[in-house]
């Protein structure tokens, strides 16, 4: 009686590790999220039985209540469940309130990390979220709060030299006035949409004006001189073609 939570990686299906292809041959459920490759699917036996658990920005299929009841309900059935998660299941993947749920319940609970869409987005296309030269810390932060928490955690008032937000396209405009607060308006920024995917697009812009640009989710915002480095290294690319 186990639910495997697996971390499905960032998008392209060839970034998943070989530990969790393992677990997803002997899978007898998995429920699955919207940012999980379909294509891990075909890892899964014959009879695997398939629930879709996913959730868009302001579209949720399950509710979080719902799909903790039936990881419970299927940690009980089963001996192998498996929760497949875009990205990592403890990166902004709610991994820690499935676990919880589950260990209150007697259900064992093992985790395999996955590559969240940070690092795989940003190192996909040659933009180094850390750099001597300009970025020696780094902040992870959701651009979409939990709506229901009674006070706020995220201020926008970070100190680290590379910002990166999460699931933040939505709420572009509200949040970027607050981080001006603290920025100059001249801070690059770099917004990876679909990232590692075949139609992957990437917008770079500074904060006074990426909120003028059509950016669709789901898409990672990296904000700071990061984005410098990676526009210098395109070019210098162009001059080799």
């Amino acid at each position: 009686m186990t639910v495997y939570m697996l971390g499905a990686g960032p998008g392209d299906p060839d970034l998943i590790t070989l530990k969790a292809i393992k677990i997803l041959k002997k899978a007898e459920v998995i429920l699955y999220d919207n940012l999980a490759n379909d294509s891990l699917l075909e890892y899964a036996p014959d009879d695997v039985e398939l629930i879709y658990v996913g959730k868009r920005a302001g579209e949720h299929y399950r509710k979080q209540p719902e799909i903790n009841q039936l990881l419970i309900e299927q940690g009980k059935k089963h001996d192998n469940v498996v929760r497949l998660k875009g990205g990592d299941p403890f990166i902004f993947g709610r991994g820690g309130e499935e676990e919880l749920a589950l260990l209150k319940e007697g259900i064992d609970v093992e985790f395999v990390p996955g590559i969240n869409s940070a690092i795989g987005a940003a190192t996909s296309i040659g933009l180094p979220l850390t750099h001597r030269a300009v970025a020696t810390s780094l902040t992870l932060v959701t651009g979409h709060e939990d709506p229901e928490k009674s006070e706020k955690q995220v201020n926008w008032d970070y100190t680290a030299d590379t910002l990166v937000v999460f699931m933040g396209v939505g709420l572009l405009k509200k949040y970027v006035p607050k981080i001006l607060q603290y920025r100059s308006p001249d801070t690059p920024v770099c917004a990876i949409e679909k990232g590692t995917l075949p139609d992957q697009r990437i917008i770079t812009g500074t904060l006074a004006d990426i909120t003028e640009k059509k950016i669709r989710p789901p898409a990672l915002i990296i904000i700071g001189d990061v984005v410098n480095i990676y526009k210098e290294c395109e070019e210098l690319r162009s001059k080799m073609e």
